[in-house]
């Protein structure tokens, strides 16, 4: 019913930086939150930011003054800015939106997650 696509990760020098976009679509009457989560091998997947219909945000302590989440209403798409980059940013990002479908129906959906790495 409602497809997440994430795109911009990949391998990027410590301190540099990247954007994440993650698009959503399908049978969308309208989106309530959207957000980042990141799983490292290993570990379990964490939040990394998270912003409200209303534009409100909340981080990680980790990642506060680092990354930035944003989103386009009209274009239900989320973006994270990631800059300094650390090698403990490595992982796969994945988006999360909480949907309201045409039916009227709330649910969570999932982006198929997109690799970041951090390495010299």
């Amino acid at each position: 019913q409602v497809q997440l696509v994430e795109s911009g990760g990949g391998l990027v020098q410590p301190g540099g930086s990247l954007r994440l976009s993650c698009a959503a679509s399908g049978r969308i009457f309208s989106i309530n939150a959207m957000g980042w989560y990141r799983q490292a091998p290993g570990k379990q997947r964490e939040l990394v930011a998270v912003i409200t219909s209303g534009g409100s945000t909340n981080y990680a302590d980790s990642v506060k003054g680092r990354f930035t989440i944003s989103r386009d209403n009209a274009k239900n798409t989320v973006y994270l800015q990631m800059n300094s980059l650390k090698p403990e940013d490595t992982a796969v990002y994945y988006c999360k939106a909480v949907v309201v479908t045409t039916t009227l129906s709330l649910n969570d959906y999932w982006g198929q997650g997109t690799q970041v790495t951090v390495s010299s």
